[in-house]
């Protein structure tokens, strides 16, 4: 029996489990209108809207109620907000903010104020110093390998360009670093690498690594460039020792050459001034001489012209008298009666002669011998000729 059929259902039901109202209405299915209305009113209570159709007062302490949980969820976001605007810089660093991505300022230590998410900041330490450590193998101008170890010492000096002209510019610190030290180490020889050229390369290092960076607008200064003191690698160090050990051998062996030239030269040079010097006195007393005795016989045949015969004893004196003054032997004739002739020997005059003998003869005393020497053979040929007259 069909549910509407008359007398067919007694409690007056209907498919949906509603009793039929006595007014004719019935319990149906719900109406969508009605459900959509309440979600629309639902959604305006929750958003600030007002009340429709004669809503009563339950609807209007919901709408209430969304309303402050929105606003206290919009005080706690303001608040946070704020905590992450407001930032303090220290005494020692600065801040750069951009601005839609563009630079807008550069912020000293103090209280301030960015607007994120339209404002950007970078915070960084300009005064402390950082260090950066390099170690490598490099090859020297004759063509060495060495280990050199380096450490570059550095500040921000520009935090704009820091931050805004270099990706990286700390790993951009590094290769300008690589390619300064290997730059001053090709051009420098291992044993300046290994002594005292560490100095003078360090401060090369320096000069060219800052420009460097002052070409890439780093915002970077160099401090600092500490070289190491540099090593073989220990695959050649047995090699390299060798190496040393004979160029030290080099460097005595010359450092002995120079001492000893440094010792000769001198002396020779000096011996050979003396020689000059005496050469050049020999020739000064010479011609002197020379001149002088040209201007004695000059006025010596004035006077001769003018007495011949008391000119001519008195040379023959003069020349009796100096041969007699410089000769050890003396040889007396013997008289007309016929006695023998004697032979005085003056025992001073044999040591005079003796104690200069001893000594070196030279110029004119020399020739006084060699005169003195002659006088005495003439001497005994005219004695042997006496002798064998009679």
């Amino acid at each position: 029996m069909a549910w509407n059929e008359p007398g067919g259902n007694s409690n007056n039901q209907d498919p949906w489990g509603g009793k039929r109202r006595n007014n004719g209405d019935r319990k149906g299915p719900p109406d969508l209108d009605e459900a959509f209305r309440k979600l629309q009113e639902s959604l305006n209570g929750l958003f600030g809207g007002g009340k429709k159709r004669g809503d009563d007062g339950g609807g209007s302490g919901k709408s209430g109620g969304f309303g402050g949980l929105l606003g206290i969820g919009l005080v706690v976001l303001a608040a946070v907000w704020l905590y992450s605007a407001v930032y303090v810089v220290d005494e020692q660093e600065q801040a750069v903010v951009l601005r839609f991505g563009k630079y807008y300022e550069t912020v000293g230590p103090g209280l301030n104020i960015y607007f994120p998410p339209i404002d950007k900041k970078y915070m960084e330490n300009v005064t402390r110093e950082r260090a950066y450590t390099k170690q490598g193998q490099m090859l020297t101008e004759d063509e060495n390998i060495v280990e050199v170890p380096l450490t570059v010492q550095y500040k921000i000096s520009n935090l704009q360009d820091f931050v805004l002209n270099v990706d990286q510019p700390e790993i951009s610190l590094q290769h300008a670093t690589d390619s300064a030290l290997r730059h001053v180490v090709g051009s420098t020889a291992m044993d300046q690498v290994l002594t005292e050229g560490r100095e003078l390369m360090a401060s090369e290092i320096k000069e060219r690594l800052q420009r460097f960076l002052d070409t890439y607008r780093t915002g970077i200064t160099v401090t600092q460039v500490n070289v190491q003191s540099a090593a073989a690698p220990r695959e050649v160090q047995e090699a390299f020792d060798d190496v040393i050990r004979a160029r030290e051998d080099e460097q005595r062996s010359r450092n002995q050459a120079e001492t000893y030239a440094n010792g000769v030269v001198p002396e020779a040079r000096g011996q050979a001034q003396r020689i000059l010097e005496d050469a050049n006195g020999y020739r000064d007393e010479t011609v002197s001489r020379a001149k002088g005795e040209a201007d004695r016989f000059t006025k010596l045949v004035a006077e001769y012209r003018k007495a011949p015969e008391v000119t001519r004893e008195r040379l023959y004196l003069d020349t009796i008298q100096e041969v007699f003054t410089n000769t050890s032997k003396v040889l007396v004739t013997g008289n007309k009666n016929g006695q023998s002739n004697l032979l005085y020997l003056p025992l001073d005059k044999m040591i005079d002669s003796g104690r200069s003998t001893s000594a070196p003869v030279t110029g004119a005393a020399a020739s006084s011998n060699e005169a003195n020497a002659r006088a005495a053979a003439d001497l005994q040929q005219q004695q042997a000729r006496t002798r064998e007259s009679r």
